[in-house]
């Protein structure tokens, strides 16, 4: 994968996280939201779950993908608003605009989320970080928290920290700065819980634990021969990590891994058809949108979660790259047959494809690695004229105006 990345020996690094962002551009619309208990998100009558919510909410336990229905449980008087994507992402691009103004070497991460690297910046890095932080609340009405540090690991770390304290000290946002000086990074890490460390999940966290690792001080403190026996390479990229060392450097540019698309039901479905007819339309939408960004992809994946959230995968790949719907339909629906036992109730569907080329793909008879996909040629040619005219009428009113029809019944 090509970076277009800013290498520098000495550095100076920020990680910006916009606080509570989807309840900050709420409030700007709606601003008798301020200061109240609020959580954005869907509706607590059916499977809704909480996307992001107000610090006043957090007060009471309310906290991110919690279902919606425990959430009001926890907090009688919470206010739930409904998401609304398109003016988040409206806002995101103002700040991100904003954020390579200040400087070209921004890597973003998120719509809320991003690193620059102000390293030939005059100033120090607080000093920038909070002519940053004062900019984004002045001209866009948003509150930020930023880390500040000599690389990305410690930055972020330093950011996630520094909210933390920021929101225990008061109800409001945190907008909260934490600089680690150069030199003071293993000093900054070692008190941490471990969890607080990249790479470290629950499983990892469990381990460390029986090994009496608690901090990550404790981690430089361990044999690194042990480590790196009962770990592996993960030992040893553990062990730097806990010494505050990322020579990572700011990637301003990072191509597309995958193209996805899913659903959750709002109740429990069993019925194959049903199931097929959404696996159909999914398989529409990530076609629709890898022809936008002018991608094929060679494997397909489908994304099955039960009703007690087990969540299996199964993926193949083809001899050639696709942006065809139906080629993506086709694949999915053979990785359903095989992973899905007839009448099993089905909680979440997901379709994706990765292994993105940036052409796209080229009509000829295609193949896959199972021998039941292999298609006539006539029929291929009745795809590819289909295919065409979708694509044309794309191009000339717009994405989605020709959905494919159900022809399940």
């Amino acid at each position: 994968m090509d970076y277009n990345c800013a290498m520098i020996a000495h550095r100076t690094i920020m990680h910006l996280d916009l606080d509570a962002f989807y309840c900050a551009v709420e409030e700007q619309q709606d601003p008798s939201l301020r200061g109240r208990a609020f959580a954005v998100g869907g509706s607590p009558n059916g499977r809704g779950v909480v996307t992001s919510c107000s610090y006043a909410a957090r007060k009471y336990g309310v906290h991110s993908a919690m279902p919606m229905a425990q959430a009001v449980r926890a907090c009688p008087d919470l206010l739930v608003v409904p998401t609304n994507f398109s003016a988040y992402r409206t806002v995101s691009r103002k700040v991100m605009s904003k954020l390579r103004l200040f400087t070209p070497l921004v890597e973003q991460l998120s719509v809320d989320e991003a690193f620059l690297d102000v390293t030939n910046l005059p100033g120090s890095g607080e000093t920038l970080a909070r002519e940053l932080q004062a900019s984004i609340r002045e001209e866009l009405g948003l509150p930020a928290s930023l880390g500040v540090a000599s690389n990305k690991l410690v930055a972020k770390i330093a950011d996630n920290i520094g909210k933390d304290r920021a929101a225990q000290a008061n109800a409001g946002y945190p907008n909260a700065i934490l600089v680690v000086p150069p030199g003071q990074e293993a000093a900054f890490l070692a008190p941490l819980p471990c969890r607080e460390l990249w790479g470290v999940g629950p499983k990892t966290a469990e381990r460390l634990h029986e090994l009496g690792i608690e901090r990550i001080g404790d981690i430089v403190r361990f044999p690194a021969h042990e480590l790196t026996r009962l770990f592996g390479k993960h030992g040893t990229d553990l062990i730097h990590r806990a010494q505050g060392l990322d020579d990572r450097p700011v990637c301003t540019e990072r191509e597309a891994k995958s193209v996805s698309a899913e659903t959750t039901f709002s109740r429990d479905i069993a019925d194959g058809q049903e199931l097929r007819r959404t696996l159909q339309r999914l398989a529409d939408d990530v076609a629709r949108r890898l022809r936008k960004s002018g991608l094929a992809g060679s494997t397909i994946k489908l994304k099955l979660r039960w009703t007690d959230f087990t969540t299996p995968t199964r993926q193949l790949t083809l001899a050639r790259a696709t942006d065809d719907a139906m080629v993506i339909y086709t694949a999915v629906e053979t990785l359903f047959r095989q992973l899905w036992p007839p009448g099993t109730p089905v909680r979440l569907l997901g379709v994706g494809v990765n292994g993105l080329a940036p052409q796209p793909y080229q009509p000829t008879l295609w193949e896959m690695e199972t021998d039941e996909f292999l298609q006539a040629e006539e029929q291929m040619q009745r795809r590819t004229k289909l295919r065409d005219v979708i694509r044309e009428l794309d191009g000339r009113y717009g994405l989605g105006t020709l959905r494919r029809g159900d022809n399940s019944q």
